[in-house]
């Protein structure tokens, strides 16, 4: 298991969203931004059953999830690892609900999913020197 520096596990504890990439059946990717937490030295994420990663990811579970600081979008994280384990029931609920609150403050109001629980084996960090000024 490849550890998460302080560095990448702030980007995971903050309100930021992540990018789970996942393997279709005829090896093309699918990616789609999710909310992210952490379990430890896990990585978790939720959906519904029947979506699209929830169905990629009982066939193959190697995923890459991405991720941006919403406030500094050129610090960076991403890490690539299989789940290793998913919850359901209250214990879902549990992970659903704290991670929900830290993106709304609210608990998250569909009462049912999948939380997927994924082992980081490499991770990597970017923090470059640039300030995110559009033009208006």
């Amino acid at each position: 298991m490849a550890a998460l520096g302080d560095d990448i596990r702030a980007l995971f504890e903050g309100p930021n969203f992540g990018h789970v990439a996942t393997v279709m059946p005829d090896g093309s990717p699918h990616t789609v931004p999710v909310w992210v937490g952490l379990e430890g030295d896990r990585l978790v994420f939720f959906t519904q059953e029947g979506s699209q990663k929830a169905k990629n990811l009982e066939r193959d579970s190697r995923c890459a999830i991405s991720i941006t600081d919403h406030e500094q979008p050129y610090r960076s994280a991403r890490v690539r690892g299989r789940v290793v384990d998913k919850r359901t029931g209250d214990a879902a609920l549990e992970i659903m609900d704290r991670i929900a609150r830290r993106y709304t403050g609210e608990d998250f109001p569909m009462r049912s999913g999948i939380v997927f629980v994924v082992e980081p084996e490499r991770v990597g960090f970017t923090d470059l020197p640039f300030r995110h000024t559009p033009p208006a």
